[in-house]
């Protein structure tokens, strides 16, 4: 039944006008990533560049909503950003596996946190997660939350290791009962990573905690989304499931860089009437 309604929000037709408000309001939700051994200071400098202003000032796009990186960077994204108002995020905990001990994870996220990050994107134990130790879970999770001081976490559940939709259904509960400001698909370095599905079950479950407690905790569906197509899908889906109230970088973000040129590529489409060659955008 999921997949079956999953498949239904790829097929919903959109009006031009609502289109590129739709596509421009994708730009501002994504999370322009860069979680590799070669990031520089000069490759994140460009990425914040990129995220501040994604194209010419002439097709009126929002800046991107942050700009995720390793714990050792934050300083130089933070330094970039300034007062721009795009976030930035930093992962931890043992990015993308979570294989550590418990105190080198806090410690991690303390340094990130200490060091300007907004936003702590942390990562489950699936090992312990599939092991039925729901328990531990929780506290990591508490615990990280507790080390995030005034950052925003976003709890990544990995649901490509995860199994069934009732695993994925189980963790997005105990990511939002300990703490979680957002519950996030993927690291983005496991296939498959972020699905319509996938996304779908969680969404469901943000909305029923939401009627339960009151409390609204954010959606980033991570990895895997690649063409503006896609974005849109998503977003009708967020609408029907959550409501309008969830439209917002605040509470939905997408971890895809792939996907922003060919979002902006789309809305140079709708407002010049033909596309640009792909060497037009700048690289994400």
């Amino acid at each position: 039944m999921i997949e079956e309604r999953a498949a239904a929000f790829t097929k919903r037709s959109i009006k031009t006008s609502s289109k590129l408000a739709g596509l421009k309001l994708a730009v501002s939700m994504m999370d322009l990533t860069t979680l590799e051994g070669k990031d520089t200071p000069g490759k994140v400098a460009f990425l914040c560049r990129k995220a501040m202003q994604p194209i010419d000032p002439r097709y009126d796009v929002p800046s991107c909503a942050a700009v995720c990186v390793y714990p050792n960077l934050v300083r130089v994204a933070k330094r970039f950003l300034g007062t721009s108002g795009v976030k930035v995020a930093s992962v931890a905990t043992a990015f993308p596996t979570g294989r550590m001990p418990l105190d080198l994870k806090l410690e991690e996220v303390r340094r990130a946190s200490g060091d300007g990050a907004d936003e702590i994107d942390m990562v489950i134990d699936r090992g312990v997660f599939l092991a039925g130790d729901y328990n531990r879970v929780f506290d990591e999770i508490a615990a990280v939350k507790e080390a995030c001081g005034s950052a925003h976490l976003k709890v990544i559940l990995e649901t490509g290791e995860l199994q069934t939709y009732d695993n994925v259904r189980l963790a997005s509960e105990i990511g939002m009962r300990a703490g979680a400001d957002f519950i996030k698909t993927s690291t983005g370095k496991i296939a498959p990573a972020a699905t319509i599905p996938v996304t779908l079950v969680m969404l469901e479950a943000i909305r029923d905690y939401f009627y339960e407690t009151g409390v609204r905790i954010g959606m980033k569906p991570a990895g895997g989304i690649r063409n503006a197509k896609q974005a849109l899908a998503y977003l009708v889906m967020v609408k029907e499931t959550l409501g309008d109230d969830w439209l917002t970088p605040d509470l939905f973000r997408f971890g895809a860089s792939t996907l922003v040129n060919d979002v902006l590529m789309q809305i140079v489409k709708t407002v010049d009437g033909n596309y640009q060659s792909a060497d037009y955008f700048s690289l994400p």
